[in-house]
């Protein structure tokens, strides 16, 4: 489920975050859906427990996944919500991307030519 690159920059633990959340936004992950346990999940992907907590804590702390006590860490049911903010943050990459292209002297119309 989870593919980590060891040879990139970003921490292992956000690479979790951004997979999961990646999966929840594709419908792959559906809401109230268990995902692996701590152990499990180091157990498959061959790291240590606490650097999947640290992302299951940051999961949680997003609001992508909730923990219930004794029963294990499942999607959250609002999910919709999450899926929005993503596009949105993906929206605002965009724009600031072309801002960036318009100061360099193109045109919206140059740049909507080029892509």
């Amino acid at each position: 489920m989870i593919n980590l690159d060891y040879q990139s920059r970003t921490p292992i633990y956000e690479q979790i975050v951004e997979q999961v959340e990646r999966y929840v936004a594709l419908g792959i992950l559906k809401p109230e859906e268990q995902i692996p346990s701590v152990r499990d999940m180091a157990t498959d992907l061959g790291i240590n427990p606490n650097t999947v907590k640290k992302a299951y804590t940051e999961l949680e702390r997003r609001g992508v996944t909730v923990t219930i006590s004794t029963k294990g860490t499942f999607i959250a049911s609002n999910t919709k919500k999450i899926v929005e903010d993503k596009i949105e943050e993906k929206l605002k990459k965009i724009r600031n991307l072309i801002e960036e292209i318009e100061q360099l002297g193109l045109t919206k119309e140059e740049i909507k030519k080029m892509l």
